[in-house]
């Protein structure tokens, strides 16, 4: 593939880009005529710390809270999201990858017309994403050559794809940065390592063991890096216990904020 000024547009005598700033941030495309962004609800969240009923005693017992997340976005994308996904699909297929069998589908947030930097999110089937991070890395006219880690998330209500690893890649060469985000369900939490292609991705992987239960298949030695190696559970699941705090009188303990009883 042959390089493109990021300041032109296509490949003719240059006209300067509105939709990309100086530093190489994307800015959101104009509204599409339809509207707004079309948003699925993954669960609706109620009061707070995940009590119920009279347990309640924050105070935000009327709190409701959906959790939601964006669909797909249509092309164009803007800026230089729609190069990259189309050099990305090109290296996969020259390596017998089909573009739509290794990414669900491709997200740039915040939705269009809201006028602030936007951010592209490429998901990843777990089984692709060491090609894809080959391909991220290794093409010139992609050239992300760094991840900055790679973190967990966990939404119980999102039924078959309740926890979420997440990968951020930059371009120091490009001046890009994106992200990656891989989905897995309870029942099976596995993702083949990326240690392979960027080593540094080996204590976070370790990290999103540790505190989210996903495992990294093939890491060259996943173990727990922040709690003990006998500690049950994963504590920043949002399933895990919460606990309560020991006070020094008569034993007597404060429960955590999902088990107090109602005083009113």
């Amino acid at each position: 593939m042959t390089e493109k000024d990021p300041g032109t547009t296509g490949g003719s005598a240059a006209e300067p880009r509105t939709d990309v700033t100086a530093g190489g941030d994307v800015l959101a495309a104009p509204a599409a005529p339809e509207g707004r962004e079309e948003l699925e609800v993954v669960e609706v969240r109620t009061g707070m710390f995940g009590a119920h009923g009279s347990g309640d005693t924050s105070g935000f017992g009327g709190l409701v809270r959906p959790v939601t997340r964006p669909l797909a976005t249509p092309r164009p994308y803007g800026g230089w999201y729609d190069e990259v996904v189309d050099v990305l699909a090109e290296v996969l297929a020259e390596g017998g990858t089909a573009f739509d069998a290794a990414v669900e589908g491709v997200v740039v947030d915040p939705p269009a017309g809201s006028g602030a930097r936007t951010e592209l999110t490429i998901h990843v089937r777990p089984e692709h994403i060491v090609a894809v991070c080959q391909a991220l890395r290794d093409d010139q006219d992609l050239r992300f050559e760094l991840s900055l880690g790679v973190s967990g998330v966990h939404y119980p209500g999102d039924a078959g794809r309740e926890l979420h690893a997440v990968y951020h890649l930059t371009s120091i060469t490009h001046g890009r940065s994106l992200r990656l985000e891989v989905t897995v369900p309870d029942s099976h939490p596995h993702i083949p390592t990326t240690t392979t292609v960027y080593p540094t991705n080996d204590w976070h992987e370790r990290e999103t063991w540790d505190f989210f239960g996903i495992v990294f298949d093939g890491h060259p030695a996943l173990a727990r890096i922040a709690m003990p190696d006998d500690w049950p559970g994963h504590p920043q699941r949002k399933d895990y216990p919460l606990g309560g705090i020991p006070v020094e009188y008569k034993g007597a303990t404060v429960p955590p904020p999902d088990q107090r009883r109602s005083y009113s």
